[in-house]
């Protein structure tokens, strides 16, 4: 059964961070720089949340506020259920799904250990699902 440590070991476990009082413009510049969806929110070494192209869509444009004078830790998303490094992948999908969101932190020993986004696990579910396909083809032929 996957984990997310293989995910981890797939894709790394470098994250882009901002610090809560970056404004939600450089955030935005940052993700675009990287093509990335989203940016960690950190201090001090310290987790406090994400945010995403959704929060940046939902709490900045509709609500008529200005990405230049509005900081990210306003606007971040912080209720996100961690996920450990041991959990499983069908636990991560069932967490994404439940509770309808895109990102997991991983988080070891209090730290961030890496996130885990919904393209993640269904990209290790593939390859999962093509790995038992080649096992059985090879059974198959033996």
């Amino acid at each position: 059964m996957r984990k997310v440590s293989d995910i981890l070991k797939r894709k790394g476990n470098q994250v882009t961070s901002v610090n809560p009082g970056t404004t939600v413009m450089e955030a935005l510049r940052i993700m675009s720089e990287q093509n990335i969806g989203s940016v960690v929110v950190m201090e001090n070494d310290s987790f406090l949340g994400i945010m995403t192209e959704r929060d940046y869509s939902r709490k900045v444009i509709l609500m008529n506020r200005h990405s230049s004078d509005t900081p990210v830790g306003e606007i971040m998303t912080k209720e996100f259920p961690s996920i450990k490094q041991s959990d499983t992948v069908e636990t991560c999908m069932q967490l994404l799904s439940e509770k309808h969101i895109r990102y997991l932190p991983v988080i070891e020993n209090g730290k961030l250990a890496g996130i885990i986004s919904i393209n993640d696990v269904v990209t290790e579910t593939i390859s999962n699902q093509q790995e038992t396909i080649s096992h059985l083809q090879t059974y198959i032929q033996s």
